[in-house]
């Protein structure tokens, strides 16, 4: 039987966890961009979105406003795979960082509900990225909460 204080525990490392994914996804996304613009022969398509993270960091309402927007889009899924994960005890990394990429794709398709027609060699290069950027998160969730996750309270507290 879980106990209230093990439930609340869980509960606030589910949201540290989340907050602190998304901030290093967004870092991530930033570094891909910059790794990619630097290769030779790289389109001229990363060097324009690689101006972006700048942007975000010398104007800090502007990060503040992608942080918040992309808190928003991958909230739902997240939360809903962060309770499965809790509810069946599931503390395999590699089930929390594909579902870190899936959650990350499916805030992307919602802030871009045109993809499927704008299908073209640039939408699959950032979907890629974005995929990359939430494996990346879902390992750091899985760090702070999912290596422990179960509401089920262990047999030996630590």
């Amino acid at each position: 039987m879980a106990t209230a204080k093990h439930v609340m525990k869980r509960i606030l490392m589910m949201l540290a966890g989340y907050l602190v994914a998304v901030l290093v996804g967004l870092i991530s996304i930033a570094a891909i961009y910059a790794v990619l613009s630097s290769l030779p022969n790289s389109p001229n398509y990363f060097d324009v979105i690689g101006v972006s993270p700048i942007a975000v960091l010398v104007v800090p309402p502007l990060g503040m406003f992608v942080y918040f927007l992309t808190i928003v889009v991958t909230a739902l899924q997240t939360l809903i795979f962060a309770l499965v994960a809790e509810f069946f005890s599931l503390r395999n990394v590699l089930l929390h960082m594909v579902f870190g990429a899936g959650a990350a794709v499916a805030g992307f398709a919602l802030i871009w509900p045109s993809v499927p027609e704008d299908m073209d060699t640039q939408r699959w290069v950032d979907i890629g990225i974005i995929a990359a950027a939430g494996l990346v998160a879902g390992l750091l969730y899985w760090l702070i909460a999912g290596r422990d996750a179960g509401f089920r309270r262990p047999l030996l507290e630590r």
